[in-house]
């Protein structure tokens, strides 16, 4: 049977049969690839521009609504019980300095009623704080080698971490605000600079940049718009690009900031200058990436040693051991 099979695969006739059905099936394969391929790729663009339409309404829709002071990150009248409290007490003046008004802006948090807020919060929190300590000691906690007085000191020393949660909670606002505009910030650059070198003027491109931003950083796209309404009424466009800087506290936008101040003065071009800084920008990112992507490796070890490699033992010694009890018994 195997050798009528050989023979009948060693007839020439037979092999110039098999060479034509291969190069018709390739040549059909050939011509239907692309076909299928770009019917994909179309219908994947589609996916893809519906879902960038979505994301950009309801990102513009959330800046409209911050512009029209309908959030509380934007700039807000301070009403209600924390304003009458911090008011009868005369606090916002013990508590009011340019360095938190710096911070709360560097958070997102614009206005009077934030600053309100975190007097109230500073002068209430120990309050709190200590009176669920002493419930938990007292009450749920019960605990009996330590004396009455060691457990009011404990409350105190946790009234006194409580006075510091306002701090907490607005430098944790921060960081996460600058770590949201430091990612998107390389990407608003490029914008940027295809907006300046198509000839738009630097008002009308932070504007543009500003709008197309919102789907990737809300953070970056509010303070390019406050940029862009300081550049329309600051008597200097300087004012404008600093409070930029001061407003976000990322280094990358402090140094393109002032690289634009200096070509503006120097009358160099911008587009140049913004073009070096994008470029400087993309690398910072890119060897972010590479400094976590190194970091990784002894990140992992503990785990590893912890989990995986226990498991890995008993699989192989395992089978041996079971092995020796059985011949042992």
């Amino acid at each position: 049977m195997y050798a009528d099979f050989i023979e009948l695969i060693a007839k020439p006739d037979t092999i110039v049969t098999i060479a034509v059905a291969i190069a018709a099936f390739a040549t059909v394969l050939t011509i239907m690839i692309p076909v299928i391929n770009g019917d994909r790729t179309w219908h994947r663009m589609r996916a893809m521009a519906i879902e960038r339409d979505k994301m950009r309404a309801a990102r513009l829709s959330e800046i409209r609504a911050s512009a029209s002071g309908e959030r509380s990150g934007l700039r807000t009248n301070a009403r209600g019980f924390m304003r009458t409290f911090v008011d009868r007490f005369n606090l916002k003046s013990k508590f009011e300095s340019d360095e938190l008004k710096a911070k709360l802006k560097m958070a997102g948090l614009r206005g009077q009623a934030p600053l309100y807020a975190y007097v109230f919060f500073r002068m209430i929190m120990p309050l709190i704080v200590m009176l669920v300590a002493l419930l938990y000691l007292f009450v749920l906690l019960k605990l009996e080698t330590y004396s009455a007085g060691m457990k009011v000191l404990m409350a105190l020393g946790a009234a006194a971490l409580g006075y510091y949660l306002p701090n907490l909670f607005v430098e944790n606002l921060i960081q996460r605000r600058k770590q949201a505009i430091q990612y998107a910030f390389p990407d608003a650059l490029d914008m940027l600079l295809i907006c300046v070198q198509s000839g738009m003027s630097i008002e009308a491109a932070f504007g543009r940049v500003a709008r197309e931003i919102g789907a990737r950083s809300i953070e970056l796209a509010e303070e390019l718009s406050l940029t862009t309404a300081e550049l329309a009424y600051l008597p200097e466009r300087r004012l404008a690009y600093q409070n930029l800087g001061d407003r976000t506290g990322v280094e990358a936008v402090q140094s393109t900031t002032t690289a634009i101040i200096q070509a503006e003065n120097y009358g160099t071009p911008i587009a140049q200058a913004l073009r070096v800084m994008a470029k400087e920008n993309r690398d910072l990112r890119m060897s972010a990436a590479e400094k976590k992507a190194a970091a990784l490796p002894p990140k992992l070890t503990v785990p590893m040693i912890l989990f995986f490699v226990p498991a890995l033992i008993i699989v192989i010694i395992g089978p041996a051991v079971l092995t020796v009890l059985e011949i042992t018994k």
